[in-house]
């Protein structure tokens, strides 16, 4: 089946503008971690309200007001343990990727829609590999002297580095949970609290996938005009 560059390039505007809009919602909603606590709630006939939903920024409870977490980046000189010392260190983290992303795909986006107008190949690869991996200058310089088919094996291992964000924070949350726990001193509490991750997160997923998806068909436009620019070539 032949594939046509103005389909790629409608296929492509559509799934990066999802992308995008995905993660703007994700990082700006507080559902990334949800702790459930309704049977506890009831058992303790409802007087207070222990449930809560939280996002990058700041922790809500069920029935009342918000409140920002920690500032991670004003801590040296606080008096708290090591182990709440690196879940900042985890939050910050975390914290930087993600805006972090978002940049990156704003940039990718602009560079995306010169090279598909202007029909560049090394713009459309290199908006290819920005969406894929976001690496650095040396590293794209490299990998565009390859030709498409020898990078992509490449790409698949270095598409992982955009999986740091949501992985430092899935560690984050499990450090966190067991902190709480040590707090607790005790784990019958837990049986009556339920802990998972919102729909934020899935959004940040979805968003990934996307943004995958996206640097492929960018990879496969930049494949079909070096094809199309050898035809012309040699005639």
């Amino acid at each position: 089946m032949k594939v046509n560059l103005g389909v790629l390039s409608l296929f492509v505007a559509l799934v990066g503008v999802s992308s995008f809009i995905f993660l703007v919602v994700a990082i700006a909603t507080d559902f990334w971690y949800i702790i459930d606590a309704s049977k506890l709630e009831t058992s303790r006939n409802g007087t207070d309200a222990l449930s809560s939903h939280s996002g990058l920024w700041r922790t809500c409870r069920v029935r009342s007001e918000c409140y920002p977490l920690i500032n991670p980046f004003w801590h040296e000189n606080a008096n708290i343990t090591d182990s709440h010392r690196q879940l900042l260190y985890m939050h910050g983290t975390f914290v930087i990727l993600m805006p972090l992303s978002l940049i990156l795909m704003i940039f990718g986006g602009m560079t995306g829609f010169i090279s598909i107008l202007a029909r560049a190949y090394l713009l459309l690869l290199m908006t290819g590999l920005l969406f894929l991996f976001g690496g650095g200058h040396r590293t794209q310089c490299t990998l565009l002297k390859m030709s498409t088919k020898q990078s992509f094996p490449f790409l698949l291992t270095k598409a992982l580095v955009t999986l740091t964000g949501i992985s430092v924070y899935i560690a984050y949350s499990a450090a966190a949970f067991e902190e709480a726990v040590c707090l607790l001193r005790s784990k019958d509490l837990l049986v009556e609290i339920d802990i998972r991750f919102g729909w934020s997160l899935a959004l940040v997923w979805i968003s990934f996938v996307a943004e995958v998806l996206t640097g492929a068909v960018f990879l496969l436009a930049a494949r079909l005009v070096g094809l199309k620019r050898r035809r012309e070539q040699a005639l």
